[in-house]
């Protein structure tokens, strides 16, 4: 029973997942490791999954909280220390980019990942749920437990930030012809 419900989960999810993953953290292979790591805590917690909110939105709250634990585990052996991350205004660097991952994307997509990075958190995971995962306002608010209110401002706030970014972007390369 348990594998089936796994297998089914696995087979329905596992690309949107894998795709979440890969540009929260710009690696494919460490994209791949945290969405083995997503199915093993998927496999564990089954059984106390209420029906509370839907599967695919419990799946992706599984997938965000491993990637928080990623970003604080790699914050903690750069610095050494275990000063809190506080993820509503920290940004989220990846270690490196994957060349093979940006280029499979348009320019204008690489433009607005590259400007994403330079937003907190909080917005980059609105925006990357919300734009690149075609999630609702409902479904993004149960993944991260806030009020849909809550979604609604910080995704006004990182697309402000975004169009600021991607306006002064354009306006350096125009200085540069």
């Amino acid at each position: 029973m348990k594998e089936s419900i796994f297998h089914r989960l696995y087979d329905h999810y596992h690309q949107d997942v894998f795709r979440f993953l890969v540009f929260l953290v710009k690696d494919r292979s460490v994209a791949e490791d945290l969405s083995h790591e997503v199915y093993v805590r998927v496999l564990k917690s089954y059984e106390r999954f209420q029906g509370k909110s839907s599967e695919k939105t419990w799946l992706f709250s599984i997938a965000k909280n491993v990637a928080i634990d990623y970003f604080r585990k790699k914050a903690v052996r750069a610095t050494r220390s275990y000063d809190a991350f506080d993820w509503e205004k920290e940004q989220l660097v990846s270690p490196m980019k994957s060349p093979e991952f940006f280029l499979e994307l348009n320019d204008e997509t690489r433009q607005v990942l590259g400007a994403l990075e330079k937003c907190t958190g909080d917005q980059q995971l609105v925006i990357i749920m919300r734009y690149f995962q075609e999630l609702s306002i409902a479904e993004t608010a149960a993944i991260l437990n806030w009020t849909e209110g809550k979604v609604k401002t910080i995704q006004h706030r990182a697309i402000k930030q975004l169009r600021e970014l991607l306006s002064q972007n354009k306006e350096a390369k125009q200085h540069e012809s």
